[in-house]
């Protein structure tokens, strides 16, 4: 049971989600990534785009809801020292051209945009690491596309995030709530931006000064649009009845603090909530908030390099 989780985790659930986002509609630069090489391959595809660099066995990192592939600077440039390092980001997420991210189907769309691009690559079973949103993307491959998840790193993420407002939610009773959330964040494409708002959630995604300033950029550069349908379809997915299904070895990484959720309660909500999965693992990191890799970059490094390295 996670119901002593409901009072602290439902008042950080609209920070969490995003769903205060100043729906920026104004003419966007595209947030640039250093985390590639200078010239880096990069393939775009209707609801991806992915940026490859170094060499060695592939892995790919998957941001989360607004988030660029920008995410990963802190970790990519070592990682790709020793690993073929593929990039994914959301069309959409970074000014750039959201294509078909407009339209139902998004989430799925991206399952079989990483799909093709694992088959066509002939990349084979490979490394998945996904933060956010971007974990539930990677139990999504790992339950559509067994063959091309070796293992997956899902980096503070939950199977059905609707448990946030409740623990005893379910897609049904929070299809309403979403819709009207997807709607509300569309219709504010093109209106002026709040930056206030978008500090506000910032400042509930990260702890320190620094990781707060990238996460509201970040925010300020997403389409609105493309981050109201993503959320809607967040929140109408749940893959908790399929984890028993999913033989691909999970590790979870969750983060917890003495300012936000202290580590007995988020040892309790993530290990209970994934405890039906056949193979799985857990690694906590404490001082740190949701965007754990840009709050406690050297033990998010660490347990990135065990969980790329493993065998």
């Amino acid at each position: 049971m996670i119901t002593h989780f409901k009072a602290r985790i439902l008042a950080s659930a609209v920070l969490m989600l995003v769903i205060l986002h100043p729906g920026a509609g104004r003419a966007r630069t595209p947030v640039a990534s250093t985390s590639a090489q200078v010239v880096p391959a990069m393939t775009q595809m209707e609801h991806i785009s992915i940026q490859a660099s170094g060499k060695g066995p592939a892995i790919f990192l998957i941001p989360g809801l607004s988030s660029p592939r920008a995410v990963w600077d802190g970790v990519a440039p070592e990682l790709a020292k020793t690993h073929r390092v593929y990039l994914v980001q959301v069309n959409g997420f970074a000014g750039d051209d959201p294509r078909g991210n407009l339209k139902p189907g998004m989430l799925d769309g991206i399952v079989e945009d990483l799909n093709a691009f694992i088959t066509k690559e002939k990349i084979g079973s490979a490394p998945m690491v996904g933060h956010s949103m971007g974990g539930l993307v990677a139990l999504m491959m790992a339950k559509a596309h067994s063959g091309d998840v070796s293992r997956a790193l899902i980096v503070d993420s939950l199977p059905y995030v609707g448990l946030i407002f409740n623990p005893n939610a379910t897609v049904a009773a929070m299809e309403p709530q979403a819709k009207m959330i997807r709607d509300q964040m569309a219709a504010a494409y093109g209106k002026p931006v709040n930056e206030a708002n978008a500090e506000r959630t910032a400042n509930g995604l990260a702890l320190k000064p620094e990781s707060r300033a990238k996460v509201k950029a970040w925010i300020l550069a997403a389409d609105s649009r493309v981050s109201g349908q993503a959320l809607y379809e967040d929140l109408t997915t749940d893959l908790r009845p399929d984890l028993a299904t999913i033989r691909t070895p999970l590790t979870i990484l969750y983060p917890w603090s003495d300012t936000g959720i202290p580590k007995v309660r988020a040892d309790a909500l993530y290990q209970g909530v994934y405890k039906a999965a056949p193979s799985v693992s857990y690694v906590d990191i404490g001082d740190a908030a949701h965007f754990v890799m840009l709050d406690q970059p050297e033990a998010f490094m660490t347990a990135l390099k065990g969980f790329a390295d493993a065998r």
